[in-house]
């Protein structure tokens, strides 16, 4: 059995991968100020970015979840893996060779199964793209030909060929290492009379990657009339592959998207290549399934809800893919973009455009005119018959209900305007009235829902849930706010604040989730001299989860001031001191009067000149600042 990983190798990986390098794979990062990277949180639905990225220290927390940790802990949690495949996994990306305690090298089958799996597919990615130029792929390279697509076009989106026989790949694979176990588990192969086959056979392959760009499955198209199956078949749901969590061409895609905050949803494998190569490289394309709520999930993310960045969709103007863009209508105002439809002229999808009409036309196509609220309207109301008054008030009914669940009140006064004329009513203000009113009944009716009555609580100007990780922390408080802000500096800038900062006591903190931080910092050593590790044995000393939290929330969390210097750093420290000095007055002045005049004259000496002391320093704080220290 193979041993752990060497923990030199593991603090090697963890150096080696900047932390907002792998975390804007998945999602879009802009400028958070101080050094902090921000974005929508993976980890949960949000509205505003309170997912936070610190290159410098190698962290990030989430504001409103709470999630937080290093670059492995990202991968772990977003990429569903164990320690040991997260570190095999960034090791292989950077190139370094990992050595293992207690057994040695570690053998390839007992490495985790998400690895085992996507190794799989790769390999078998690469048998594919080597078999379209085999004789008996002359069908699919035809079928490309026919399309537009010309040799490099199939290389750059690693298009493939699996052979008509069998077990081709189940034995190729076999011959790579690969058990019959984990064959049916990845869904290359299927099981049979005699044993696992290939489950694509004799058809046209394209490779379905993640956000990240690993090869998680796979869409095939049928090329022979004698294949009796459906003419796309994907890959079966495995535990890489969800298809309700892919979208084709994302890998591609991702960079331009976050940049023009602009997509293009297509239906196909060869739209989404038609368009790249017709310069619309902002395409992509579900796999198998609608466009649904998981899909909006992984492009909000890229397009950091911009309201001003657009999602254009791309349907066939037959009855089909009207439907599809009534239910991509169903989930628009999942998206803070504007959503809009674009249809080919005489239904052409993009691929016949641009073999029709060239690159031009498919560039022209996905310039957005059509809201696509607009367009699901005037699918509704051109079933009703609107000559009558029955017919135009079904139309209503079916269609104010819609326009009431749009949530900008000033777009949703416009669109009820528009609805009006749509359905042929006069009383423009009778439809608006009658949408408020929805509106209105919608939002009452979803007020009983607690998951809807979440109160906020702010950390400057980042929005996080009110239930903390930890004991509750009266944040109006001074003290508080002045103990955070000088815990911040002593993790992120511990030489502004050393040496004073390691006199501190721990019962100067009065926030005991503060105090703890306070206490990780002492047990790893101070903040004075702090080594290039340090913040790694400030969070290997915290006593638990909460703690280890907390410390990486502080560690990532946006210092307050704008220019963070000595100044800056002595003026946290005198006031976390200055109110400590306070609390000893009250509490000796309370001693004092308790003692009275006739307490014993020595204990009261003691006393009043502890008092004195205390008075003097406090007033040399105020008079002075860090200088009294």
């Amino acid at each position: 059995m193979a041993g752990r990983i060497n923990d030199d190798d593991v603090k090697a990986v963890r150096d080696a991968i900047p932390i907002d390098s792998v975390v804007s794979e998945y999602l879009q990062l802009r400028n958070a100020g101080g050094g902090n990277l921000k974005g929508l949180c993976p980890f949960h639905d949000e509205k505003s970015p309170s997912f936070q990225v610190s290159p410098s220290k190698g962290l990030f927390h989430c504001f409103g979840c709470q999630e937080g940790g290093d670059t492995i802990a990202f991968v772990m949690k977003i990429d569903h893996l164990s320690f040991s495949e997260t570190v095999e996994r960034l090791a292989a990306k950077a190139g370094i060779t990992l050595r293992y305690e207690e057994g040695g090298y570690n053998p390839g089958h007992q490495r985790g199964e998400r690895i085992r799996l996507i190794e799989a597919h790769k390999i078998a990615a690469e048998y594919y793209a080597g078999q379209l130029a085999s004789p008996e792929a002359e069908i699919g390279r035809r079928f490309l030909a026919e399309r537009g697509f010309d040799q490099a076009a199939a290389e750059h989106f690693g298009v493939g060929y699996s052979p008509a026989g069998w077990d081709h790949l189940t034995r190729y694979l076999r011959g790579k290492g690969f058990s019959d176990k984990e064959l049916i588990v990845s869904g290359l192969s299927q099981d049979g009379r005699r044993g696992p086959i290939d489950r694509f056979r004799g058809r046209l392959m394209w490779p379905i990657r993640d956000v990240g760009g690993e090869i998680v499955g796979f869409g095939a198209r049928r090329l022979r009339e004698d294949d009796t199956g459906p003419k796309y078949l994907n890959t079966p749901e495995t535990p890489v592959y969800k298809k309700s969590q892919v979208l084709y061409g994302i890998d591609l895609a991702k960079k331009e998207i976050a940049k023009t905050s602009r997509a293009v949803v297509v239906e196909g494998y060869t739209d989404v290549m038609a368009c790249h190569l017709a310069g619309v490289t902002t395409a992509i394309a579900t796999c198998g399934t609608a466009f649904g709520g998981e899909h909006i999930k992984i492009l909000r993310r890229l397009l950091m809800d911009n309201g001003s960045a657009r999602v254009i969709f791309t349907f066939d103007g037959d009855a089909a893919g009207q439907k599809a863009a009534l239910r991509a209508f169903e989930d628009d105002q999942k998206f803070a973009a504007e959503t809009y439809i674009a249809i080919a002229p005489d239904g052409m999808d993009p691929c016949e455009l641009r073999l029709a009409k060239g690159d031009d036309a498919v560039a022209d196509l996905v310039e957005p005119r059509t809201p696509l609220f607009e367009f699901a309207l005037r699918q509704i109301v051109n079933r009703y018959d609107l000559d009558t008054p029955a017919g135009r008030a079904a139309a209503l009914d079916e269609a104010a209900p819609i326009v009431a669940k749009l949530k900008n009140l000033s777009v949703q006064h416009g669109v009820a305007v528009q609805l009006a004329g749509l359905v042929g009513i006069l009383d423009t203000q009778f439809v608006v009235r009658r949408v408020s009113q929805i509106a209105q009944w919608q939002r009452g009716k979803g007020a009983d829902r607690p998951a809807d009555r979440r109160q906020q609580r702010s950390y400057g100007n980042v929005q996080a849930p009110t239930a903390p990780a930890g004991p509750a922390l009266n944040l109006r408080s001074p003290a508080h706010r002045t103990e955070r802000e000088l815990l911040k500096l002593a993790l992120q800038y511990p030489a502004l604040v050393s040496p004073a900062f390691d006199a501190y006591g721990i019962d100067e903190f009065t926030a005991p989730p503060y105090a703890a931080v306070r206490q990780c910092i002492q047990d790893a050593g101070g903040a004075d001299g702090a080594p290039s590790d340090y913040l790694d044995a400030v969070r290997a000393a915290a006593p638990d989860d909460t703690v280890r939290a907390l410390v990486t929330e502080l560690a990532v969390e946006t210092v307050f001031a704008k220019t963070v210097d000595e100044v800056y750093a002595g003026a946290q420290l005198v006031q976390v001191r200055l109110r400590a000095v306070d609390r000893r007055i009250r509490d000796v002045q309370g001693t004092l009067a308790r003692l009275g005049d006739h307490g014993d004259p020595a204990r009261l000496a003691a006393v009043q000149n502890e008092l004195w002391v205390l008075t003097q320093y406090g007033q040399a704080l105020r008079n002075h600042g860090a200088a009294a220290l």
